[in-house]
């Protein structure tokens, strides 16, 4: 862990692990709603890092925070949603190549698979899903694509996501749903947010 004083009132704490980056970011959270941490505006988890924004002392906060002991996430901590997903996505014969399986193993391959929102950005209600094991991942397309159609499920080296609304991508799709990821008139207005975990189902209800 190396923490980082990037302005006035923000804090930038560098970890090893998307798993490293869920634990402190859900341990900060903890201490926040329990009063523990102190003033903090914003906490944005990303990739390798977590920003503090709103810091009253960032470096005397960064102190503290660098003596913490972090236990791992509990793997089942977290609010959990479902998202019904069809298995007709142009990408679906490449993955299922990659992986070494026919296609239509594919579908029972995620729906066994409990990922975790690991940080949201690209498109408000995007979020970066972990979850794959490292023998399970694939590369970006050679050539992105103009136009990814939305609801589409899509996988790109250690992440899945779906995309919210149309928009250019170079993810392999594999997949498509109708659950709405965005909706401003909706509180909250992102289906996924750092923590949630995530359970793909098929679309036909055979889990």
């Amino acid at each position: 862990m190396r923490t980082l004083v990037v302005g006035a009132q923000a804090l930038l704490i560098e970890l090893d692990s998307a798993d490293e980056v869920a634990a402190l970011h859900a341990e900060l959270l903890r201490r926040r709603d329990a009063g523990a941490l102190g003033p903090v505006r914003d906490l944005v988890p990303a990739a390798r890092t977590v920003l503090l924004d709103g810091v009253r002392d960032p470096a005397g906060l960064g102190a503290r925070i660098a003596r913490w002991e972090v236990a791992p996430l509990a793997r089942e901590e977290g609010p959990l949603v479902t998202v019904p997903v069809r298995y007709d996505g142009p990408d679906l014969a490449e993955v299922a190549r990659l992986w070494g399986v026919a296609p239509g193993e594919v579908p029972g391959i995620v729906a066994a698979t409990e990922f975790r929102v690991a940080f949201c950005g690209f498109a408000p209600g995007f979020g970066y899903l972990t979850g794959l094991p490292e023998r399970l991942h694939v590369p970006r397309r050679d050539t992105p694509r103009t136009a990814v159609p939305a609801g589409s499920l899509a996988l790109a080296g250690e992440y899945a996501g779906v995309y919210p609304r149309s928009s250019p991508g170079g993810w392999q799709l594999i997949g498509s749903t109708d659950a709405v990821l965005w909706d401003a008139g909706r509180e909250p207005a992102a289906l996924f947010a750092p923590g949630v975990r995530v359970r793909f189902t098929r679309g036909d209800g055979r889990g």
